[in-house]
């Protein structure tokens, strides 16, 4: 299963960008996907993630202002971003797992990450 995403890029605080997903190889392995993001320094964090039914979970900093979206089609899945701040800048990796549900946040694939940049 191989993940690539795209879209991120530099946005302004306030502002709106947005990441998208797609899942190639074997799509049908892949049932539960989110987004993790990492900024120099600190740790990963999972900031939303979407499980084979359809729900999602949020992390608290960003409950909100992003929201998590996926097509079962295509196995894509994307995360819009508003009401950007300085601190969502991070490198963001789409991740997905076989499984419907991922509770303990370790995902077995991941994709090569996308830098966002967010100026005040």
């Amino acid at each position: 299963v191989q993940l690539q995403a795209y879209g991120g890029g530099l946005g302004q605080a306030g502002g709106s960008l947005r990441l998208s997903c797609a899942a190639s190889g074997s799509p049908w392995s892949v049932a539960a996907m989110g987004w993790y993001r990492q900024a120099p320094g600190k740790q990963r964090e999972l900031v939303a993630s979407v499980h084979s039914g359809g729900g999602t979970a949020y992390a608290d900093s960003v409950k909100g202002r992003f929201t998590i979206s996926k097509l079962n089609a295509d196995m894509r899945i994307y995360l819009q971003m508003n009401d950007l701040k300085p601190e969502d800048t991070a490198v963001y990796y789409c991740v997905g797992d076989p499984a419907t549900i991922v509770r303990n946040g370790k995902y077995a694939y991941w994709g090569q990450g996308t830098q966002v940049t967010v100026s005040s």
